[in-house]
């Protein structure tokens, strides 16, 4: 691994994404990307007795089946690097002591997806291991409880208020012995955190647009690549409404983004027109997670894209936080994927 510029990781292994899986809820499973997801539970509660069991279920079997598809007895495995949106990070470290492997807890908020694939891939690319896990969770539920108000007192929700994505998603990051097919992970832009004073807990994406501009602008600077170069580009969670948002400072920054696609998993995972509820769109850890280890990579391996690039954004506010009038401090990691194929 060699660093470019000031933020960018190059991974010059390239690890390979051997297996992934990604494991949603029953609302997700009603939306546009049901087809690409690899199991839907039908009941939020998932047989336990609280949200927070639950969402440990869920983020268990997303894990057991990206072992699966990857081929690998859980013996084999030998790091998972995970984390979550609960008090303590208890969905991935419970999860974790299933799993019996050495454990590495990270916390991104909503940009945990790419941040453990990111220190995952570092592992593998470095020799430290064969084998890593990458992972997170949210669950519609827990989430709400924790950072709102409890869907149980079915409080009104503002227009600009995004819907936490009951899922889970992991990927099994492999040494690349030159046999794999991919997809390849190229790259990592660590993210600064950008806090521009908003305060409101249910805007969410206009918070997290300025780290998911300021992560994306500094990549193109470390690689001196251009948006181009990406058949996709795709944000977390910053949905209808910190999308245009980010689109506009890169616009100020002279980034030309018109030369790809640039899309957000918030707006992927759900149908607004048909499932209203979700207002501005998906959100939440699983959102970016759910949406890359299914939706992304299925296109991938079927040719439809070859490079792209995932900037999972993050809200780094806490109950206690908001509670003391504190802002909200953002954050957005992005990882380059490329599939197989020339240059590699």
């Amino acid at each position: 691994m060699k660093q470019l510029g000031s933020q960018t990781w190059e991974y010059t292994t390239r690890p390979v994404i051997l297996g992934a899986s990604a494991v949603v809820g029953p609302e997700e499973g009603e939306g546009p990307l049901a087809a690409d997801f690899d199991f839907i539970f039908d009941s939020l509660e998932m047989g336990e007795k609280t949200w927070e069991k639950a969402e440990r279920i869920l983020f268990e079997k997303a894990a057991q089946l990206a072992l699966i598809d990857a081929g690998l007895d859980q013996e084999k495995l030998e790091f998972f690097v995970g984390g979550d949106l609960m008090n303590q990070i208890i969905s991935s470290s419970f999860a974790a002591r299933k799993l019996g492997v050495p454990y590495l807890g990270v916390f991104g908020a909503c940009s945990t997806s790419m941040e453990s694939l990111a220190i995952a891939s570092m592992i593998v690319d470095s020799g430290g291991g064969s084998y890593a896990l990458a992972g997170t969770s949210s669950h519609n539920c827990t989430v709400e409880k924790q950072f709102r108000y409890p869907t149980e007192y079915g409080s009104q929700k503002p227009p600009t208020a995004q819907y936490t994505v009951t899922g889970s998603g992991c990927a099994v990051i492999a040494r690349n012995d030159g046999t794999g097919k991919g997809p390849f992970v190229v790259s990592a832009t660590l993210g600064r955190i950008m806090d521009l004073g908003l305060t409101d807990p249910f805007n969410m994406g206009a918070a997290m647009a300025p780290a998911a501009a300021d992560t994306i602008t500094a990549h193109f600077r470390d690689t001196g690549l251009s948006p181009g170069h990406y058949d996709l580009i795709v944000t977390g969670d910053l949905a209808s409404v910190g999308l245009p948002i980010a689109q506009a400072l890169l616009a100020k920054e002279g980034i030309p983004m018109e030369q790809t696609t640039f899309y957000d998993c918030g707006l992927l995972v759900y149908d607004r027109d048909t499932q209203k509820y979700v207002i501005a769109g998906g959100s939440g850890c699983g959102c970016s997670a759910v949406v890359t280890y299914g939706h992304i990579l299925r296109r991938m391996k079927r040719g439809e894209l070859k490079r792209v690039l995932i900037v999972a954004t993050g809200a780094l506010m806490s109950p206690l936080s908001y509670q003391q009038g504190e802002s909200i401090p953002c954050v957005a990691h992005a990882v380059a994927l490329e599939s197989g194929g020339e240059g590699l």
